[in-house]
Protein backbone atom coordinates (compact mmCIF):
# COMPACT_ATOMS: atom_id res chain seq x y z
CA UNK A 1 0.00 0.00 0.00
CA UNK A 2 1.35 3.41 -1.01
CA UNK A 3 1.36 6.09 1.69
CA UNK A 4 1.11 9.51 -0.01
CA UNK A 5 2.82 12.55 1.56
CA UNK A 6 0.20 15.28 1.69
CA UNK A 7 0.24 16.81 5.16
CA UNK A 8 3.35 18.81 6.06
CA UNK A 9 3.64 19.86 9.71
CA UNK A 10 6.21 22.48 10.65
CA UNK A 11 6.81 22.70 14.39
CA UNK A 12 8.17 26.08 15.43
CA UNK A 13 7.82 29.58 14.00
CA UNK A 14 10.36 32.36 13.71
CA UNK A 15 12.24 32.98 10.48
CA UNK A 16 13.02 29.26 10.02
CA UNK A 17 9.44 28.10 10.41
CA UNK A 18 7.71 30.76 8.35
CA UNK A 19 10.29 30.87 5.58
CA UNK A 20 10.09 27.07 5.28
CA UNK A 21 6.29 27.20 5.28
CA UNK A 22 6.26 29.88 2.60
CA UNK A 23 8.74 28.12 0.32
CA UNK A 24 6.88 24.80 0.52
CA UNK A 25 3.41 26.32 0.20
CA UNK A 26 4.39 28.51 -2.76
CA UNK A 27 5.96 25.59 -4.58
CA UNK A 28 2.89 23.38 -4.05
CA UNK A 29 0.11 25.97 -4.19
CA UNK A 30 -1.57 24.15 -7.11
CA UNK A 31 -2.01 21.10 -4.84
CA UNK A 32 -3.72 22.95 -1.97
CA UNK A 33 -7.21 22.33 -3.38
CA UNK A 34 -6.42 18.62 -3.77
CA UNK A 35 -5.70 17.84 -0.13
CA UNK A 36 -2.10 19.08 0.25
CA UNK A 37 -1.70 21.00 3.51
CA UNK A 38 1.03 22.98 5.23
CA UNK A 39 0.45 23.44 8.97
CA UNK A 40 2.71 25.47 11.23
CA UNK A 41 2.45 24.76 14.96
CA UNK A 42 3.92 27.54 17.04
CA UNK A 43 4.07 28.01 20.79
CA UNK A 44 2.44 31.24 21.96
CA UNK A 45 4.95 31.33 24.83
CA UNK A 46 8.35 30.95 23.13
CA UNK A 47 10.19 34.11 22.02
CA UNK A 48 12.25 33.94 18.83
CA UNK A 49 16.02 34.52 18.91
CA UNK A 50 15.60 37.48 16.56
CA UNK A 51 19.18 38.50 15.81
CA UNK A 52 19.60 37.15 12.27
CA UNK A 53 19.66 40.53 10.54
CA UNK A 54 21.90 39.70 7.57
CA UNK A 55 20.83 37.76 4.46
CA UNK A 56 22.15 36.61 1.09
CA UNK A 57 21.00 37.67 -2.41
CA UNK A 58 19.18 34.32 -2.67
CA UNK A 59 16.44 35.79 -0.47
CA UNK A 60 15.34 38.06 -3.32
CA UNK A 61 14.46 35.07 -5.51
CA UNK A 62 12.91 33.24 -2.55
CA UNK A 63 10.60 36.12 -1.62
CA UNK A 64 9.71 36.83 -5.24
CA UNK A 65 8.64 33.21 -5.76
CA UNK A 66 6.54 33.44 -2.61
CA UNK A 67 4.78 36.48 -4.06
CA UNK A 68 6.08 38.88 -1.42
CA UNK A 69 6.19 42.58 -2.30
CA UNK A 70 9.70 43.99 -1.92
CA UNK A 71 8.22 47.39 -1.13
CA UNK A 72 6.24 45.84 1.74
CA UNK A 73 9.43 44.19 3.01
CA UNK A 74 11.11 47.59 3.33
CA UNK A 75 8.05 49.20 4.87
CA UNK A 76 7.26 46.52 7.41
CA UNK A 77 10.61 44.94 8.35
CA UNK A 78 12.81 48.01 8.84
CA UNK A 79 14.84 46.62 5.95
CA UNK A 80 17.90 48.07 4.24
CA UNK A 81 20.19 46.98 1.43
CA UNK A 82 23.23 44.79 2.03
CA UNK A 83 25.98 44.80 -0.60
CA UNK A 84 28.49 42.62 1.19
CA UNK A 85 30.75 42.94 4.21
CA UNK A 86 33.77 45.00 5.13
CA UNK A 87 36.29 43.25 7.37
CA UNK A 88 38.34 45.61 9.52
CA UNK A 89 41.49 44.73 11.49
CA UNK A 90 41.39 41.03 10.61
CA UNK A 91 44.78 40.85 8.89
CA UNK A 92 47.17 42.93 11.00
CA UNK A 93 44.94 44.64 13.55
CA UNK A 94 46.11 48.08 12.38
CA UNK A 95 43.52 50.90 12.14
CA UNK A 96 43.78 51.03 8.34
CA UNK A 97 43.57 47.26 7.87
CA UNK A 98 40.42 46.33 5.94
CA UNK A 99 38.92 44.76 2.81
CA UNK A 100 35.55 44.04 1.21
CA UNK A 101 33.78 40.79 0.46
CA UNK A 102 31.22 42.23 -1.98
CA UNK A 103 28.21 40.49 -3.50
CA UNK A 104 29.15 41.26 -7.11
CA UNK A 105 31.26 38.74 -9.00
CA UNK A 106 34.52 39.96 -10.51
CA UNK A 107 34.03 41.50 -13.95
CA UNK A 108 33.52 38.84 -16.67
CA UNK A 109 34.10 36.13 -14.07
CA UNK A 110 32.82 33.36 -16.34
CA UNK A 111 35.32 34.26 -19.08
CA UNK A 112 38.55 35.13 -17.33
CA UNK A 113 40.14 34.68 -13.91
CA UNK A 114 41.37 38.17 -13.04
CA UNK A 115 43.18 37.19 -9.84
CA UNK A 116 46.49 36.16 -11.48
CA UNK A 117 46.50 39.35 -13.54
CA UNK A 118 45.92 41.46 -10.43
CA UNK A 119 48.66 39.61 -8.58
CA UNK A 120 51.11 40.14 -11.45
CA UNK A 121 50.31 43.86 -11.69
CA UNK A 122 50.89 44.50 -7.96
CA UNK A 123 50.12 48.21 -8.39
CA UNK A 124 48.66 48.88 -4.94
CA UNK A 125 44.99 48.81 -5.98
CA UNK A 126 42.89 46.51 -3.81
CA UNK A 127 41.68 43.28 -5.37
CA UNK A 128 38.03 44.26 -4.84
CA UNK A 129 38.41 47.67 -6.52
CA UNK A 130 40.40 46.13 -9.35
CA UNK A 131 37.73 43.61 -10.31
CA UNK A 132 34.34 45.05 -9.26
CA UNK A 133 32.57 48.30 -8.48
CA UNK A 134 30.89 47.38 -5.20
CA UNK A 135 33.60 48.37 -2.74
CA UNK A 136 33.58 51.94 -4.02
CA UNK A 137 29.77 52.00 -4.02
CA UNK A 138 29.83 51.00 -0.34
CA UNK A 139 32.61 53.48 0.49
CA UNK A 140 30.42 56.28 -0.83
CA UNK A 141 27.25 55.13 0.95
CA UNK A 142 25.33 54.44 -2.24
CA UNK A 143 22.40 52.08 -2.80
CA UNK A 144 22.56 49.16 -5.28
CA UNK A 145 19.63 50.35 -7.41
CA UNK A 146 17.40 53.37 -8.08
CA UNK A 147 13.73 54.03 -7.38
CA UNK A 148 13.05 53.27 -11.08
CA UNK A 149 14.60 49.78 -10.81
CA UNK A 150 11.88 47.13 -10.55
CA UNK A 151 11.33 45.11 -7.38
CA UNK A 152 14.07 42.49 -6.86
CA UNK A 153 16.07 43.77 -9.86
CA UNK A 154 19.55 45.13 -9.22
CA UNK A 155 22.17 47.41 -10.75
CA UNK A 156 24.64 46.04 -8.20
CA UNK A 157 23.93 42.66 -6.59
CA UNK A 158 22.37 42.93 -3.13
CA UNK A 159 20.82 41.16 -0.16
CA UNK A 160 19.07 42.69 2.85
CA UNK A 161 19.62 43.78 6.39
CA UNK A 162 16.34 43.50 8.29
CA UNK A 163 14.76 43.38 11.72
CA UNK A 164 14.39 39.65 12.41
CA UNK A 165 11.77 40.37 15.07
CA UNK A 166 9.58 41.99 12.40
CA UNK A 167 10.49 39.64 9.56
CA UNK A 168 8.91 36.50 11.06
CA UNK A 169 5.48 38.12 11.69
CA UNK A 170 5.66 39.65 8.20
CA UNK A 171 6.19 36.20 6.68
CA UNK A 172 3.45 34.77 8.90
CA UNK A 173 0.86 37.21 7.57
CA UNK A 174 1.83 36.52 3.98
CA UNK A 175 1.83 32.73 4.42
CA UNK A 176 -1.56 32.65 6.11
CA UNK A 177 -3.28 35.24 3.92
CA UNK A 178 -1.81 34.41 0.51
CA UNK A 179 -0.46 30.85 0.64
CA UNK A 180 -3.11 29.00 2.69
CA UNK A 181 -0.72 27.96 5.47
CA UNK A 182 -2.65 26.81 8.53
CA UNK A 183 -1.34 28.45 11.72
CA UNK A 184 -1.86 26.69 15.04
CA UNK A 185 -0.85 28.50 18.22
CA UNK A 186 -0.21 25.67 20.65
CA UNK A 187 2.44 24.20 22.93
CA UNK A 188 3.73 20.76 21.96
CA UNK A 189 3.63 18.54 25.05
CA UNK A 190 4.43 15.18 23.43
CA UNK A 191 5.72 13.73 20.17
CA UNK A 192 3.78 10.59 19.27
CA UNK A 193 5.72 7.88 17.44
CA UNK A 194 4.83 5.00 15.17
CA UNK A 195 6.22 1.50 15.70
CA UNK A 196 8.52 1.93 12.68
CA UNK A 197 10.22 4.97 14.25
CA UNK A 198 8.41 7.68 12.28
CA UNK A 199 6.53 10.53 13.95
CA UNK A 200 2.77 10.03 13.84
CA UNK A 201 1.64 13.30 15.42
CA UNK A 202 2.43 16.01 17.92
CA UNK A 203 0.13 16.34 20.90
CA UNK A 204 -0.47 19.94 21.91
CA UNK A 205 -1.94 21.50 25.02
CA UNK A 206 -4.32 23.83 23.23
CA UNK A 207 -5.16 22.02 19.96
CA UNK A 208 -4.91 18.32 20.70
CA UNK A 209 -3.20 15.94 18.26
CA UNK A 210 -1.86 17.23 14.94
CA UNK A 211 -1.00 14.44 12.53
CA UNK A 212 1.31 14.70 9.55
CA UNK A 213 3.18 12.77 6.87
CA UNK A 214 6.35 14.88 7.02
CA UNK A 215 7.47 16.88 10.08
CA UNK A 216 9.88 19.81 9.87
CA UNK A 217 11.66 20.68 13.12
CA UNK A 218 12.00 24.46 13.41
CA UNK A 219 11.99 24.50 17.23
CA UNK A 220 15.38 26.19 17.43
CA UNK A 221 17.99 25.15 19.95
CA UNK A 222 15.39 22.93 21.71
CA UNK A 223 15.41 20.60 18.66
CA UNK A 224 12.23 19.06 20.04
CA UNK A 225 11.73 16.60 17.18
CA UNK A 226 15.13 15.84 15.66
CA UNK A 227 16.91 15.46 19.00
CA UNK A 228 14.09 14.89 21.47
CA UNK A 229 12.05 12.38 19.47
CA UNK A 230 14.43 11.10 16.78
CA UNK A 231 17.49 11.17 19.09
CA UNK A 232 19.88 12.53 16.46
CA UNK A 233 23.06 13.74 18.20
CA UNK A 234 24.82 17.07 17.68
CA UNK A 235 28.30 17.33 16.18
CA UNK A 236 30.33 20.15 17.73
CA UNK A 237 32.93 22.08 15.72
CA UNK A 238 34.29 24.22 18.55
CA UNK A 239 37.73 22.75 17.88
CA UNK A 240 37.68 24.72 14.60
CA UNK A 241 35.51 27.77 15.35
CA UNK A 242 36.19 29.07 18.85
CA UNK A 243 33.56 31.80 19.25
CA UNK A 244 30.79 30.58 21.56
CA UNK A 245 29.10 33.72 22.91
CA UNK A 246 27.59 36.93 21.59
CA UNK A 247 26.55 40.19 23.24
CA UNK A 248 24.02 42.14 21.17
CA UNK A 249 22.76 45.71 21.39
CA UNK A 250 20.28 47.84 19.45
CA UNK A 251 21.96 51.22 19.05
CA UNK A 252 20.17 54.43 18.01
CA UNK A 253 21.61 56.76 15.40
CA UNK A 254 22.90 60.15 16.48
CA UNK A 255 20.36 61.75 14.11
CA UNK A 256 17.41 60.36 12.13
CA UNK A 257 19.20 61.27 8.88
CA UNK A 258 22.59 59.79 9.86
CA UNK A 259 24.35 57.95 7.01
CA UNK A 260 23.51 54.26 6.82
CA UNK A 261 26.03 51.71 5.62
CA UNK A 262 24.83 49.35 2.89
CA UNK A 263 27.20 46.61 4.02
CA UNK A 264 27.88 44.67 7.20
CA UNK A 265 30.93 45.91 9.08
CA UNK A 266 32.87 43.17 10.89
CA UNK A 267 35.65 44.53 13.10
CA UNK A 268 38.10 42.12 14.72
CA UNK A 269 38.69 42.40 18.47
CA UNK A 270 41.14 40.74 20.86
CA UNK A 271 39.15 37.48 21.09
CA UNK A 272 36.47 37.71 18.41
CA UNK A 273 34.80 40.37 16.31
CA UNK A 274 32.02 42.98 16.34
CA UNK A 275 29.20 43.05 13.78
CA UNK A 276 27.65 46.40 12.85
CA UNK A 277 24.46 46.33 10.77
CA UNK A 278 22.66 49.49 9.74
CA UNK A 279 18.86 49.47 9.63
CA UNK A 280 16.85 52.63 8.86
CA UNK A 281 15.89 53.25 12.50
CA UNK A 282 18.87 51.79 14.40
CA UNK A 283 22.08 49.81 14.19
CA UNK A 284 22.31 46.21 15.32
CA UNK A 285 25.73 45.79 16.92
CA UNK A 286 27.10 42.73 18.67
CA UNK A 287 30.35 41.20 19.88
CA UNK A 288 30.97 37.55 18.99
CA UNK A 289 33.79 36.07 21.07
CA UNK A 290 35.43 33.02 22.61
CA UNK A 291 34.60 32.78 26.31
CA UNK A 292 37.73 30.70 26.86
CA UNK A 293 39.85 33.63 25.66
CA UNK A 294 38.04 36.60 27.22
CA UNK A 295 35.62 37.19 30.11
CA UNK A 296 32.07 38.39 29.53
CA UNK A 297 32.90 41.61 31.37
CA UNK A 298 35.92 42.40 29.20
CA UNK A 299 34.00 41.44 26.06
CA UNK A 300 31.28 43.92 27.00
CA UNK A 301 33.90 46.61 27.62
CA UNK A 302 35.28 46.05 24.11
CA UNK A 303 31.75 46.22 22.68
CA UNK A 304 31.00 49.48 24.48
CA UNK A 305 34.36 50.91 23.45
CA UNK A 306 33.50 50.14 19.82
CA UNK A 307 30.08 51.81 20.06
CA UNK A 308 31.17 54.79 22.10
CA UNK A 309 28.82 57.18 23.98
CA UNK A 310 25.75 55.85 22.13
CA UNK A 311 26.05 52.68 24.23
CA UNK A 312 25.45 54.56 27.48
CA UNK A 313 22.34 53.20 29.18
CA UNK A 314 21.91 50.32 26.71
CA UNK A 315 21.60 46.71 27.87
CA UNK A 316 23.69 43.99 26.19
CA UNK A 317 21.75 40.80 25.47
CA UNK A 318 23.81 37.63 25.89
CA UNK A 319 23.43 34.76 23.39
CA UNK A 320 25.16 31.41 23.70
CA UNK A 321 26.54 29.86 20.50
CA UNK A 322 27.06 26.13 20.15
CA UNK A 323 28.99 25.79 16.92
CA UNK A 324 28.13 22.68 14.99
CA UNK A 325 25.30 20.75 13.39
CA UNK A 326 23.30 17.53 13.56
CA UNK A 327 24.98 14.27 12.61
CA UNK A 328 22.09 13.80 10.24
CA UNK A 329 19.43 16.32 9.24
CA UNK A 330 16.62 14.19 7.85
CA UNK A 331 15.78 10.98 9.72
CA UNK A 332 12.63 9.00 9.03
CA UNK A 333 9.85 11.49 8.35
CA UNK A 334 11.50 14.31 10.32
CA UNK A 335 13.85 16.97 8.89
CA UNK A 336 15.55 19.73 10.88
CA UNK A 337 15.78 23.27 9.52
CA UNK A 338 17.27 26.38 11.13
CA UNK A 339 18.78 26.33 14.61
CA UNK A 340 17.45 22.80 15.19
CA UNK A 341 19.81 21.68 12.42
CA UNK A 342 22.78 23.63 13.71
CA UNK A 343 24.35 27.04 14.17
CA UNK A 344 27.64 28.76 13.42
CA UNK A 345 28.88 32.20 14.34
CA UNK A 346 27.21 34.80 12.08
CA UNK A 347 30.42 35.94 10.36
CA UNK A 348 29.08 35.52 6.81
CA UNK A 349 25.34 35.53 7.60
CA UNK A 350 24.86 31.86 6.74
CA UNK A 351 21.89 31.13 9.05
CA UNK A 352 19.02 32.38 6.88
CA UNK A 353 20.50 31.12 3.60
CA UNK A 354 20.79 27.61 5.07
CA UNK A 355 17.08 27.79 5.91
CA UNK A 356 16.34 28.83 2.33
CA UNK A 357 18.49 26.12 0.79
CA UNK A 358 17.09 23.38 3.03
CA UNK A 359 13.47 24.42 2.49
CA UNK A 360 14.07 24.67 -1.25
CA UNK A 361 15.28 21.06 -1.43
CA UNK A 362 12.32 19.88 0.67
CA UNK A 363 9.88 21.77 -1.55
CA UNK A 364 11.41 20.75 -4.87
CA UNK A 365 12.13 17.12 -3.90
CA UNK A 366 8.92 16.67 -1.89
CA UNK A 367 8.46 12.88 -1.69
CA UNK A 368 5.32 11.68 -3.40
CA UNK A 369 4.96 8.90 -0.86
CA UNK A 370 6.63 7.52 2.25
CA UNK A 371 8.14 4.69 0.23
CA UNK A 372 10.60 7.07 -1.52
CA UNK A 373 11.21 9.43 1.39
CA UNK A 374 14.38 7.69 2.60
CA UNK A 375 15.98 8.09 -0.84
CA UNK A 376 15.28 11.81 -0.85
CA UNK A 377 16.41 12.08 2.79
CA UNK A 378 19.73 10.46 1.89
CA UNK A 379 20.31 12.97 -0.90
CA UNK A 380 19.27 15.85 1.35
CA UNK A 381 21.68 14.72 4.06
CA UNK A 382 24.61 14.38 1.64
CA UNK A 383 24.04 17.85 0.18
CA UNK A 384 23.44 19.50 3.55
CA UNK A 385 26.50 17.88 5.14
CA UNK A 386 28.60 19.16 2.26
CA UNK A 387 27.23 22.68 2.63
CA UNK A 388 27.82 22.86 6.38
CA UNK A 389 31.36 21.61 5.89
CA UNK A 390 32.13 24.22 3.26
CA UNK A 391 30.69 27.02 5.42
CA UNK A 392 32.88 25.91 8.32
CA UNK A 393 35.90 25.93 5.97
CA UNK A 394 35.06 29.41 4.68
CA UNK A 395 34.55 30.91 8.13
CA UNK A 396 37.83 29.40 9.32
CA UNK A 397 39.59 30.90 6.31
CA UNK A 398 39.05 34.39 7.76
CA UNK A 399 40.96 33.36 10.87
CA UNK A 400 43.82 31.31 9.43
CA UNK A 401 44.89 34.09 7.06
CA UNK A 402 45.48 36.52 9.92
CA UNK A 403 48.91 37.87 10.73
CA UNK A 404 47.73 39.00 14.16
CA UNK A 405 49.68 37.58 17.11
CA UNK A 406 48.51 40.04 19.77
CA UNK A 407 46.39 37.56 21.74
CA UNK A 408 46.01 33.83 22.42
CA UNK A 409 42.80 33.86 20.41
CA UNK A 410 44.51 34.79 17.15
CA UNK A 411 47.52 32.59 17.84
CA UNK A 412 45.29 29.60 18.60
CA UNK A 413 43.31 30.11 15.39
CA UNK A 414 46.32 29.43 13.20
CA UNK A 415 47.26 26.18 14.95
CA UNK A 416 47.34 23.46 12.31
CA UNK A 417 45.25 21.07 14.38
CA UNK A 418 42.37 23.59 14.34
CA UNK A 419 42.26 23.81 10.53
CA UNK A 420 40.00 21.35 8.62
CA UNK A 421 41.89 18.98 6.33
CA UNK A 422 40.07 20.14 3.18
CA UNK A 423 40.95 23.75 3.92
CA UNK A 424 44.61 22.80 4.43
CA UNK A 425 44.61 21.12 1.02
CA UNK A 426 43.00 24.10 -0.66
CA UNK A 427 45.42 26.56 0.88
CA UNK A 428 48.33 24.50 -0.41
CA UNK A 429 46.70 24.41 -3.85
CA UNK A 430 46.12 28.18 -3.77
CA UNK A 431 49.84 28.83 -3.36
CA UNK A 432 50.22 27.74 -6.96
CA UNK A 433 46.84 28.44 -8.59
CA UNK A 434 44.14 30.96 -7.80
CA UNK A 435 40.64 29.61 -7.02
CA UNK A 436 38.26 29.84 -9.95
CA UNK A 437 34.84 28.38 -10.66
CA UNK A 438 36.16 25.89 -13.22
CA UNK A 439 38.46 24.29 -10.66
CA UNK A 440 37.25 23.00 -7.28
CA UNK A 441 34.00 25.01 -7.19
CA UNK A 442 31.85 23.27 -9.77
CA UNK A 443 29.26 21.60 -7.54
CA UNK A 444 25.70 22.86 -7.35
CA UNK A 445 25.92 22.40 -3.57
CA UNK A 446 28.51 25.20 -3.24
CA UNK A 447 27.35 27.94 -0.92
CA UNK A 448 30.31 30.27 -1.40
CA UNK A 449 31.54 30.64 -4.99
CA UNK A 450 35.21 30.74 -5.92
CA UNK A 451 34.90 34.53 -6.12
CA UNK A 452 34.19 34.70 -2.38
CA UNK A 453 37.41 32.84 -1.66
CA UNK A 454 39.29 35.23 -3.94
CA UNK A 455 37.94 38.30 -2.14
CA UNK A 456 38.98 36.97 1.28
CA UNK A 457 42.33 35.50 0.21
CA UNK A 458 43.54 38.56 -1.64
CA UNK A 459 41.82 41.01 0.68
CA UNK A 460 43.94 39.54 3.48
CA UNK A 461 47.18 39.61 1.53
CA UNK A 462 47.50 35.96 0.47
CA UNK A 463 49.94 35.47 -2.41
CA UNK A 464 49.53 32.93 -5.18
CA UNK A 465 52.47 32.22 -7.48
CA UNK A 466 51.81 33.59 -10.94
CA UNK A 467 52.72 31.75 -14.13
CA UNK A 468 53.51 34.77 -16.28
CA UNK A 469 53.62 32.69 -19.46
CA UNK A 470 50.05 31.52 -18.81
CA UNK A 471 48.89 35.12 -18.36
CA UNK A 472 49.56 35.89 -22.00
CA UNK A 473 46.83 33.46 -23.10
CA UNK A 474 44.01 35.66 -21.81
CA UNK A 475 45.74 39.02 -21.37
CA UNK A 476 43.35 40.64 -23.86
CA UNK A 477 40.32 39.32 -21.93
CA UNK A 478 41.77 40.59 -18.64
CA UNK A 479 42.48 44.04 -20.07
CA UNK A 480 38.99 44.28 -21.51
CA UNK A 481 37.50 43.26 -18.15
CA UNK A 482 39.57 45.94 -16.42
CA UNK A 483 38.28 48.63 -18.77
CA UNK A 484 34.68 47.44 -18.43
CA UNK A 485 34.94 47.42 -14.65
CA UNK A 486 36.36 50.94 -14.60
CA UNK A 487 33.52 52.15 -16.85
CA UNK A 488 30.86 50.41 -14.78
CA UNK A 489 32.32 51.79 -11.55
CA UNK A 490 32.22 55.35 -12.90
CA UNK A 491 28.66 54.90 -14.17
CA UNK A 492 27.33 53.48 -10.89
CA UNK A 493 29.11 56.07 -8.73
CA UNK A 494 27.40 58.88 -10.63
CA UNK A 495 24.02 57.20 -11.16
CA UNK A 496 23.16 55.58 -7.83
CA UNK A 497 21.37 57.41 -4.99
CA UNK A 498 22.46 57.61 -1.38
CA UNK A 499 21.41 54.53 0.57
CA UNK A 500 19.18 56.28 3.12
CA UNK A 501 17.63 58.50 0.44
CA UNK A 502 16.51 55.46 -1.55
CA UNK A 503 15.08 53.70 1.50
CA UNK A 504 13.06 56.83 2.32
CA UNK A 505 11.74 56.99 -1.25
CA UNK A 506 10.82 53.29 -1.27
CA UNK A 507 8.86 53.67 1.97
CA UNK A 508 7.09 56.74 0.61
CA UNK A 509 6.51 55.83 -3.04
CA UNK A 510 7.29 52.13 -3.45
CA UNK A 511 9.35 50.30 -6.05
CA UNK A 512 8.07 49.41 -9.51
CA UNK A 513 6.49 45.93 -9.49
CA UNK A 514 8.19 43.30 -11.64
Amino acid sequence: MVHPVRNIVIVGGGTAGWLTAGIIAARHRSRIDNGFTVTLVESPNTPIIGVGEGTWPTLRTTLSRMGVSETDLFRECDAAFKQGARFARWTTGDPGDGYYHPLMLPQNFGQVNLAPHWLARDDGESFCDSVCAQGRICDEGLAPKTIATAEYDALANYAYHLDAGKFAPFLQRHCCEKLAVRHVLADVEQVLMKEDGDIRAVRTTQAGEIQGDLFVDCTGFKALLIEGAMQVPFRDCDDVLFCDTALAMQVPYERPDSPMASHTISTAQSAGWVWDIGLPTRRGIGHVYSSSHISDEEAERELRAYIGPLADGLHARKISIRSGHRETFWKGNCVAVGLAAGFLEPLEASAIVLIELSAKIIAEQMPACREVMDIIASRFNATTHYRWGRIIDFLKLHYVLTRRTDSDFWRDNIRKESIPDRLKELMLLWRYQSPWFLDEFDRVEEVFPAASYQYVLYGMGYRTQVDRHALARDAHLAERARRENAALTAKLRTGLPRHRDLIDRIVMHGLQPV
